[in-house]
């Protein structure tokens, strides 16, 4: 079972760099950057057979970061196949690899299928790689599951719990959202708690209410601004092109800082980031609001030079 404490010293609250025992190793990395076009979408149809094997450290001889340095992760959703995910995911890396110096930390999280090519493709640099979801348990008999053991093992850092799209399609409650978060500190895995009103809650006044409810329910216990992000994503901002307003944004953000007074530790530390419809045309003034410390991006993540020019906005 991996530790927890080896990811905190690399980034401030996100990914860290202690030493592990044994020969397990953990990933970010880069291979090799893919040529053609980096506004290709993940539409390829080569499917390959994954065999797994040991990703390679690359956290091990960072330097801390300041605190609340922006994250800027990419949910890939249900998308990608192999050779389009990997000529995503090196495009990235290698634009990160490029760049040197930057204001942000850039994370993508494909399908189950694709994490162990795109941990191995992006070896070498600071481009890190996430799960989707995870169960409570370690292992069983769980058809169709992941556990948090094994997304390390693939070579995950971190875990999105608590989408919505799992909440509404797979009726999964904030006890449920705990309980995964705990199972994902416990493996090592940073956990993004995800968090968010719909369009008929917000219409009723009851926005602040239901996230405040969500967040105090979803977090486990341990968590702290090392082993936990929170993801605030109104639901009907979530693909559909509508984007909440800088004010609002400010609005529940704040809220969330304060309902993490008392719940979790350090909590002036703990990164909270907007999701719903962030494209590069309003990222940086999403970026720029109060408490607002990076994004969970859906579709845009998909196209390289949008996501990049989404990060670009916290340069």
């Amino acid at each position: 079972m991996a530790d927890r404490s080896r990811w905190a010293c690399r980034w401030r609250g996100i990914i860290g760099g202690a030493s592990h025992s044994g020969n397990r190793r953990f990933p970010g990395g880069l291979g090799r950057a893919s040529g053609g076009n980096r506004r290709a979408r993940l539409l390829d149809s080569d499917i390959r057979n994954i065999v797994c094997s040991d990703p390679i450290n690359t956290w091990n001889e960072m330097e801390p970061m300041p605190e609340r340095r922006k994250l800027i992760a990419g949910n890939w959703k249900m998308n990608g196949l192999h050779a389009a995910g990997l000529e995503l995911a090196t495009d990235l890396s290698k634009r990160l690899a490029a760049a040197g110096t930057v204001g942000f930390d850039m994370l993508v999280c494909p399908p189950a299928t694709l994490i162990h090519p795109v941990a191995q493709a992006v070896a070498g640099t600071p481009l890190a790689v996430g799960g989707q979801d995870c169960h409570v348990k370690p292992s069983g008999a769980h058809t169709g599951d992941i556990s948090a053991a094994m997304l390390v093992d693939a070579g995950c850092a971190f875990v999105i719990v608590g989408h919505s799209e799992r909440r509404q399609n797979h009726g999964e409650d904030d006890a449920l959202v705990a309980a995964k978060a705990a199972a994902a500190h416990a493996a090592g895995l940073i956990a993004i708690i995800c968090v968010g009103e719909t369009l008929e809650q917000r219409e009723a006044g009851q926005a602040l209410d239901v996230v405040a409810s969500q967040v105090a329910g979803s977090i486990p216990s341990r968590a702290d601004a090392a082993n936990t992000v929170i993801a605030y994503e109104p639901v009907w901002a979530i693909g559909t092109g509508k984007t909440a307003t800088s004010a609002d944004v400010a609005e529940v953000h704040a809220h969330v800082r304060a309902t993490l007074a008392g719940r979790i530790g350090d909590p002036d530390a703990v990164r909270i980031l907007y999701g719903g419809s962030v494209k590069p045309s309003n990222a940086a003034e999403l970026m720029a609001v109060d408490h607002v410390d990076g994004a969970l991006v859906g579709g845009a993540s998909l196209i390289a030079d949008d996501f990049w020019g989404i990060a670009e906005t916290c340069r």
